[in-house]
């Protein structure tokens, strides 16, 4: 428990600096009143605004509203959690203290809650960010076994190669590949589409599932993975493969299969373990391209949209919910390594 604690205690301190981070990072690109109004708001109506959003006060200042408002521990008034429709548990007078959810802000472009938003969006990368690893994960390992067990023959070669290759090749230029091929130019034969969430939205029939439109971007997601956890097994393979207690069960009279998957995999499994759980946070924040070129609709594209829009609260809200899954899939690597590998023990 007292790990689980530093880690989290870790943790926390993270997304303290990503939060400083974010909020001097977005400060001067443009003014928060104008973008709200658009040009045709009056020096009037635009001095409500600044007030409204407190760029009226000094930047340290709007630095601990901010602050404030992220955090899931805050002080605010009794005005201030009716107006921002704040959820959570408050106690006290007219300055009440709470442990609420983080408030993100709204956004500039929809007038709505980021955190509304955000997690609108979320469904969608995680869908799409899950079945890339699973393809990843899968493929990766058994062609990891193989090029071990078939060590020096040409099937091993040719994963190393393949692998190389998948590497070497950035997503977004895979993903143009193979929408433009099985998306457009074969499409009669695949049925697939270059574009397409994960729902259609019917006026009749309501929401239609479109697990099709999964296959491209799932696929152009899990090449970079899929070859680093192939290169990750095989090569972790062969150095389980040559100790002692693997040659004693040969001996024992086990079978082959049962060596391998076993006693031989489950010893190898740490690097891979570290590849997956990264790699899986990795995806949820390197999905944006990808989103944006299929026409996926996440995180990744709601970030981009806003990108383009100037929407700033929204890239701010993305960019610390990204962090946050990057910290609570490190802490579960952590704490899978040693119901993986006994050998590991966490004091």
């Amino acid at each position: 428990m007292s790990y689980l604690a530093k880690k989290l205690l870790y943790g926390l301190l993270v997304l303290v600096g990503v939060v400083i981070v974010v909020f001097f990072l977005f400060q001067g690109f443009g003014d928060p009143a104008r973008l709200v109004l658009g040009q045709a708001g009056d020096s009037a109506t635009i001095q409500n605004i600044r007030k409204e959003l407190a760029l009226d006060q000094p930047k340290w200042k709007q630095f601990v509203l901010y602050l404030n408002d992220v955090s899931p521990v805050a002080v605010h008034s009794a005005a201030d959690i009716e107006k921002k429709q704040l959820k959570g548990f408050f106690v006290g007078g007219e300055n009440k203290l709470g442990i609420k959810l983080p408030y993100l802000r709204r956004s500039y472009q929809t007038k709505k809650d980021v955190g509304e938003v955000l997690l609108e969006a979320l469904p969608g990368t995680m869908v799409l960010a899950l079945a890339a690893m699973c393809i990843a994960t899968v493929i990766g390992i058994l062609l990891g076994i193989l090029a071990a067990v078939k060590q020096n023959t040409w099937l091993d070669t040719s994963s190393v190669f393949a692998s190389v290759l998948g590497i070497s090749a950035p997503s977004f230029f895979m993903g143009i590949v193979l929408a433009y091929l099985f998306g457009f130019v074969f499409s009669q034969y695949t049925g697939l589409h270059m574009t397409g969430s994960l729902y259609n939205i019917d006026p009749f029939t309501g929401k239609d599932l479109q697990l099709k439109n999964l296959v491209l971007p799932a696929i152009t997601l899990g090449i970079r993975p899929l070859a680093i956890i192939t290169q990750l097994t095989r090569s972790s393979m062969l150095d389980v493969l040559d100790q002692d207690y693997i040659r004693t069960a040969y001996a024992k009279g086990l079978q082959k299969k049962t060596v391998i998957f076993r006693h031989a995999l489950r010893n190898a499994l740490n690097p891979v373990i570290t590849a997956i759980t990264g790699w899986f946070a990795e995806l949820l924040a390197g999905a944006f391209f990808v989103e944006y070129i299929f026409g996926w609709k996440g995180i990744g594209k709601v970030t981009v949209d806003a990108l383009e829009k100037l929407d700033f609260p929204v890239v701010m809200g993305s960019v610390l919910l990204t962090a946050t899954f990057f910290i609570m899939v490190n802490i579960l690597a952590d704490l899978l390594y040693g119901m993986v590998d006994p050998r590991v023990r966490v004091k």
